[in-house]
């Protein structure tokens, strides 16, 4: 058989012929609307505005979200949402999806612990793609350490009044709102708290982060906040219980993640098998070559092996029955073979990998970010640990 993106991917006993369409629609959209342009918005450092409407008109934006805001639910499962992250892997521009769905970790925290107000105010213009969202965790200080954030936010009144800053935030030159973790309380987990920051709100002021490594395209962003008054009904959930807000949301964000990256090294083996199946040396093919063959071999073996955590796991959650440790090393072990699978079509590829304008020389650039953005493998093993009460 071939060795390519689709013949690489395990059989998922899952997927039925509603998936199957699916996947065949979007990559249309994919591949006539994003794929042609993709590089050169990477290299101008940015995404039009027009698409979010395009994608929103698809059905990218809503979907499996409520109806009654513009989404699309019946009968969407966990699986729609892992066919998206793979199909806009194959794009192997990452920062095109980091930045175009990011409202997939801003947003649901609004969704299922905001009021009805804001639901009503924040949700449907973000599906239809006429406003964003994003997500404020990460401070300059605390990296991946959520429970030691230091932005707070003391009550006055009917407001709350929040100082602080955050930074590394995927589309936040442009969000309307931000999806903000905040110190309520003491310190820890148990002095944490959510609330929806309006971006225009008095005392807001932003920094674009544009000497990146990777992800070109993707809008990323330091957020100031200076004495900015938030109404207490933009609180999501209870106060100081925002910490279980962030960590259901970061379980959904990691499990996208690992989709994305266990894609992306089928992109990587996908481009390194066609190379090798052209490029000639001593006076044969490069796949003729042993060393290069146990080089995909092992590509293939780990992108098997990271499938089938994937599989398993995203049934897991299907289920109900997931573990946030299972999560947290799945992340790891998918930006793992990404990096490994990078690195060897790197290396396959030779000279020309090593050139702008392929996709494998953009994903190599991006196992960084991967690895890092969504919660660091340092710290996902930690968790994973605890979470196993060693």
């Amino acid at each position: 058989m071939s060795l390519d993106f689709d013949s690489a991917r395990l059989p998922n006993r899952n997927l039925t012929p509603e998936h199957q369409e699916w996947r065949a629609q979007l990559r249309r959209f994919i591949d006539r609307e994003i794929v042609p342009y993709a590089e050169d918005w990477d290299e101008k450092g940015s995404i039009p505005d027009e698409l979010w409407t395009k994608a929103a008109e698809v059905g990218l934006l809503g979907l499996g979200y409520p109806e009654e805001f513009g989404g699309v639910s019946e009968g969407i499962d966990l699986w729609y949402s892992i066919i998206v992250n793979e199909e806009m892997a194959r794009v192997a521009v990452g920062g095109v999806a980091a930045t175009l769905l990011v409202h997939g970790i801003g947003l649901p925290p609004v969704i299922n612990f905001g009021s009805d107000e804001l639901k009503q105010m924040v949700a449907p213009p973000v599906l239809a793609g006429t406003k964003r969202i994003s997500l404020a965790i990460t401070e300059p200080g605390g990296g991946s350490d959520v429970a030691q954030l230091q932005t707070t936010a003391r009550l006055d009144g009917d407001h709350y009044v929040v100082n602080g800053s955050k930074t590394y935030i995927t589309g936040g030159m442009n969000a309307n709102w931000f999806t903000t973790a905040v110190r309520t309380g003491g310190d820890g987990a148990a002095g944490v708290s959510t609330l929806l920051i309006p971006a225009d709100a008095q005392g807001v002021s932003r920094t674009a982060l544009d000497k990146k490594q990777g992800w070109w395209c993707s809008d990323t962003a330091t957020i100031y906040f200076e004495d900015v008054r938030v109404p207490v009904g933009n609180l999501l959930g209870q106060e100081n219980k925002g910490f279980s807000v962030i960590m259901n949301n970061f379980n959904a964000e990691r499990l996208a993640m690992a989709a994305a990256m266990e894609a992306l090294s089928r992109v990587c083996l996908e481009d390194a098998v066609a190379w090798a199946r052209e490029r000639k040396t001593f006076g044969k093919r490069l796949a003729d070559h042993q060393v290069i063959r146990h080089k995909i071999a092992e590509m293939k073996q780990r992108i098997n092996a990271t499938q089938a955590y994937l599989l398993m796991t995203c049934e897991q959650v299907q289920a109900g029955t997931e573990n946030a440790g299972d999560i947290a090393l799945l992340k790891v072990q998918s930006s793992q073979t990404m990096e490994f699978c990078a690195r060897e079509a790197m290396q396959i590829l030779g000279g020309i990998g090593y050139m702008r304008g392929n996709r494998v020389e953009r994903i190599y650039r991006e196992v960084r970010v991967n690895a890092i953005g969504g919660g660091s493998e340092e710290i996902m093993r930690d968790l994973a640990a605890r979470q196993f009460a060693l």
